[in-house]
């Protein structure tokens, strides 16, 4: 499905490139279970767009532990495609979301740097 060059743009970094880095990235996400469910699918030209909902249960999150909690969030992939292959994807999730539905919090930091010195 991919082309030895694959790369993705808004997924974990420093995934290389092709075949290895979707094995990579598939590694990154660990124990899952999930449910896609595909709202919409747009093509023009040699892009495809891929707007879905997912509904998961997984061991950790950016280092937040799942928990065994379900988290329900929407993602966009827009896929370059040449002679059959896909050549770039282009990820854009709701992440922060999931962060708060595991029970993640954003704490207020230093609002002067010059309280830092």
């Amino acid at each position: 499905m991919t082309a030895p060059t694959w790369t993705m743009h808004g997924g974990p970094p420093n995934l290389s490139r092709g075949a290895d880095g979707v094995h990579q990235l598939f590694q990154t996400i660990g124990p899952i279970d999930q449910q896609w469910t595909i709202e919409d699918v747009i093509a023009e030209g040699d892009k495809v767009v891929v707007r879905v909902t997912n509904t998961c249960v997984q061991e950790s999150f950016f280092g937040i532990p799942g928990g065994g909690r379900q988290q329900t969030f929407a993602a966009m992939f827009i896929h370059k495609i040449a002679d059959g292959k896909i050549l770039e994807t282009w990820r854009n999730a709701d992440d922060l979301g999931r962060i708060f539905q595991l029970g993640g919090r954003i704490e207020p930091g230093l609002t002067d740097v010059k309280k830092q010195l």
